[in-house]
């Protein structure tokens, strides 16, 4: 195995690279317009989604969001994103699915710095915490959006224990992530062995 497969597999030297990561990101990428760090999307036949202009640079981004939060409606529902990157998706849904209030979390604090000044909008707001110990009361959010972030948490089954803490009875997970082949079957498992009942699920090619 690289010495590179080695470090990751162990969580705090993995939680380590990415708390330096995403900052150094942020600060290198602070005079550009990125928004969303994400993977793209397109629906086959494509989706046509009605975007704003100032939405249409990213379409391909948005793409996911989009389809990941849909799949129920969140009008009037108090909704958490953890590991909002630059707050690209927090915006987009806050101002097209009409949530009570959004809440974005990331553990880098240069993006959140970057999240409060890109995105100054009512009923959402942007703050510093970890994934794997959420910040907030238990039942607090109707919905739970991940969208492919996990991958970089050192304790995966964790963090599904912290999403079931926090979501309401009745509330939703709305996730979408990767995994490379040899960690298929532990990220599986991990799923089917949360406390969160599985309602649907896709493959992404």
């Amino acid at each position: 195995m690289p010495l590179i497969d080695h470090l990751f597999a162990f969580g705090p030297v993995r939680k380590a690279i990415w708390r330096l990561w995403y900052p150094f990101l942020t600060r290198r990428l602070r005079h550009e317009e990125v928004l969303f760090l994400n993977y793209a999307f397109e629906m086959d036949p494509p989706a046509d989604l009605p975007l704003a202009p100032d939405d249409e640079p990213n379409r391909a981004c948005i793409q996911l969001y989009h389809h990941v939060a849909t799949q129920v409606d969140l009008r009037g529902k108090k909704v958490l994103e953890v590991s909002c990157g630059h707050g690209g998706g927090a915006s987009y849904l806050t101002r097209t699915l009409a949530p009570a209030h959004y809440t974005g979390l990331d553990l880098n604090p240069r993006g959140i710095e970057f999240c409060r000044r890109r995105h100054p909008l009512e009923r959402m707001d942007f703050l510093e915490g970890d994934a794997q110990n959420l910040m907030f009361a238990d039942r607090t959010f109707d919905a739970v959006l991940n969208v492919e972030a996990s991958h970089c948490y050192p304790d995966f089954p964790r963090f599904l224990a912290e999403v079931a803490r926090v979501l309401r009875p009745g509330g939703h997970f709305l996730y979408a992530d990767f995994r490379f082949r040899e960690g298929l079957a532990a990220w599986e498992q991990a799923l089917r062995s949360a406390p969160l009942r599985l309602l649907q699920s896709r493959v992404i090619n």
